[in-house]
């Protein structure tokens, strides 16, 4: 599945004139081929490259990028790793956006045995965001669960992450649960956010 879509962006001007451009983004499955640049983004993403940190970067994406290329080579039957790509004649960093979609065990004792789609490594380069990028590969997530049979999408964003917050919440997602976790990089407790969005069936032409 590929799809197609369009989005104004405002560059910073070169010349006193302000020059808007119209951005083609294509969005299709990952390939093998993309596999360093959708480690790129991702680790960009969620771990900084400065302060004390800013060493392990390289290792970090490095575990990002085997990880991928082990779920590639060996797909589950309900997995896809979707990107962005910017096919404007002057894009240099073609693709710029990725994310994942797959099926998970629930670890209720109410539904024990029940898979559910689970949206993970949602990742845009930061010129890029707040331009659409994201919402164009959270719409083809939804595609994949209805051809998948399934009318519910679930993640999980950090209380503190305001914009993505808002990405979702503007997207339909909901609070499902709220979760504590222990952030070992950073040494302090903070919350998680399970959402949920309920996918009505699209309707027919």
């Amino acid at each position: 599945m590929t799809s197609w879509f369009f989005h104004p962006y405002h560059q910073e001007p070169v010349t006193p004139a302000a020059k808007q451009i119209d951005r083609q983004f294509h969005i299709r499955a990952a390939t093998p081929a993309d596999l360093t640049d959708v480690a790129q983004v991702i680790a960009e993403s969620f771990h900084s490259q400065n302060g004390i940190w800013g060493w392990a970067f390289p290792v970090l994406r490095l575990g990002i990028y085997e990880d991928l290329k082990h779920r590639l080579a060996s797909p589950a039957p309900h997995h896809v790793c979707l990107v962005a790509i910017d096919t404007t004649m002057s894009a240099t960093n073609n693709l710029v956006g990725t994310v994942e979609l797959g099926l998970r065990l629930s670890d209720s004792w109410t539904t024990v045995g029940k898979t559910f789609p689970y949206l993970s490594n949602l990742a845009v380069r930061p010129k890029y965001r707040r331009h659409g990028v994201a919402s164009g590969l959270l719409t083809n997530c939804e595609k994949f669960c209805r051809e998948w049979g399934y009318q519910d999408l679930y993640l999980h964003v950090l209380e503190k992450n305001y914009h993505a917050r808002q990405l979702y919440f503007k997207q339909g997602y909901q609070v499902y649960k709220v979760e504590s976790t222990w952030n070992m990089f950073l040494l302090k407790y903070s919350h998680q956010l399970f959402l949920h969005k309920y996918l009505r069936s699209e309707p027919s032409i």
